[in-house]
């Protein structure tokens, strides 16, 4: 649904809320279009002298146009072109919640000669019509489905243009370099020689802020898909527990029983601002219960699909055959070890199972010991502490950023890094100036992408189609 489809005079509508059945107390219709105020007129009727106004609010009734029957209470927003989210006449209906209501109105929308949006059509649109530019409209996405504060955060950075402006610059530098190469090409005779040295600083600075920006994708993508976490050990040495306790709530069941948890239980938390998915697995060993067996399969797959698991041991029992077995299953992941059960222990056991976990694992440094008592809820600042520092090690910074660019975006300035390279290679082998020119256009065709300056259809139809319909 690109720019080819976007029709000038249509209008569209969508309903704009989340519709959930006996919840919610408002529902949004939203219109957008030349004909969205005309058919506001229509279905909406405002007692006493309301004036039709922009940017004001008006209250009445919604009412079928060919039998008057009342269709709901609502009230009426106008924004008016060009100070609307579309920069179009824009109209919304904000109705009693629920189902019925809104889809009763929306019907009534498209009857009267609106068509249903498609997925992003409201921000394509006002893409298209220069109120945003694509970072922007990628961050309104990214704030709708932030799962944490520092992702919102994030997310309303990029929409302030926190990304965009930087980029827009390093594109004007290379294009103003570009234009300087050209002009010697075209009219080598009437202008004095290309200042090299100068050329050569510029694209130096351009390429290591392309690289600085470029070295927050990990971040961006981090925020945006979280950290998946899984909870690995033998049986009934305290998963369960510690899943309750981290997530405050009785998510896993919990017994004394081996082989409680047959299956992988999973909870959503925030550590730090970066949203976790903890998955609780089954207790891995041998087992002939064929139910088992199979959540110990299922825990043995969340375990090597996991960034990072949590080992966790039973301090009463130390180090057992089945930890190492279990350990060389899934010791190339990157782990944190959990000794759990600190409570029933003394320091001298502690210290030692600490000195035998150090001496076996493999990886250099060692990896992170966390002490635990999850039937007491102890421990855990200590353990969400550990996995902030492991995600800041392996290069996924947990800082607060001004910004933190997307998949669409990091490929685009890969692209321009390297065309940035090569010129510095092309200059270096002092190749004619045509060939400066080719890539130089090239890093600024890939700088462009990412604002929306030179664009496809087919990118816009894969970043607007992501998106939710109605907004």
């Amino acid at each position: 649904m690109g720019q080819g489809k976007f029709v000038q005079g249509e209008t569209i509508a969508a309903i704009a809320t989340a519709i959930v059945p006996q919840q919610g107390s408002v529902g949004i219709v939203r219109l957008s279009g030349v004909q969205a105020v005309a058919i506001a007129r229509t279905l909406f009727h405002a007692p006493g002298q309301q004036t039709w106004e922009s940017h004001r609010v008006l209250y009445g009734q919604i009412r079928a146009p060919q039998t008057q029957r009342v269709v709901d209470e609502a009230l009426l927003l106008l924004m008016l072109t060009p100070r609307s989210y579309t920069r179009e006449d824009v109209v919304e209906f904000h109705c009693h919640g629920g189902m019925m209501a809104v889809q009763q109105v929306l019907q009534s929308c498209l009857e009267q000669g609106a068509r249903l949006a498609e997925p992003g059509e409201f921000t394509l649109r006002a893409f298209l019509n220069g109120r945003i530019d694509l970072t922007q409209a990628e961050s309104i996405a990214d704030l709708v489905g932030a799962r944490s504060p520092q992702a919102a955060q994030t997310a309303l950075a990029g929409l302030q243009g926190k990304l965009a402006q930087p980029i827009r610059h390093l594109r004007e530098i290379c294009l103003d370099i570009l234009a300087e190469v050209e002009a010697r090409i075209d009219f080598e005779d009437d202008l004095p020689p290309l200042d090299e040295p100068a050329v050569k600083a510029q694209i130096a600075q351009v390429l290591a802020d392309v690289e600085q920006i470029l070295a927050t994708a990990d971040q961006g993508e981090l925020l945006r898909s979280g950290l998946k976490v899984a909870i690995v050990g033998r049986p009934n040495v305290g998963k369960s527990s510690l899943l309750n306790a981290w997530s405050r709530s009785d998510r896993a069941i919990v017994t004394d029983l081996p082989g409680t948890t047959r299956d992988v239980v999973e909870s959503h938390l925030v550590v730090g601002g970066i949203p976790v998915q903890v998955l609780d697995t089954a207790g891995i060993r041998d087992t002939t219960d064929q139910v088992e067996k199979i959540g110990v399969a299922r825990s043995r797959q969340a375990a090597q699909s996991a960034d990072l698991v949590l080992f966790t041991l039973d301090a009463t029992d130390g180090w057992t055959e089945a930890d190492q077995e279990i350990y060389q299953q899934v010791g190339d992941r990157p782990l944190i070890v959990v000794l759990n059960k600190i409570d029933l222990v003394d320091a001298e056991a502690i210290a030692s199972l600490e000195t035998t976990v150090n001496q076996l694992f493999s990886t250099s440094p060692p990896p992170r010991i966390v002490h635990t008592a999850a039937a007491h809820q102890q421990g855990i600042e200590h353990l969400e502490q550990a996995i902030l520092t492991t995600v800041q090690t392996t290069n996924l910074t947990a800082a607060n950023l001004d910004l933190a660019i997307n998949q669409r975006q990091a490929a685009a300035l890969t692209r321009a890094k390297i065309a940035l390279q090569q010129v510095q290679a092309t200059i270096a082998d002092q190749l004619p100036l045509d060939f400066w020119s080719i890539d130089l256009r090239t890093a600024t065709q890939a700088l462009g992408e990412i604002t929306g300056e030179s664009v496809t259809e087919s990118v816009l139809d894969r970043i607007f189609s992501r998106f939710c319909i109605g907004k």
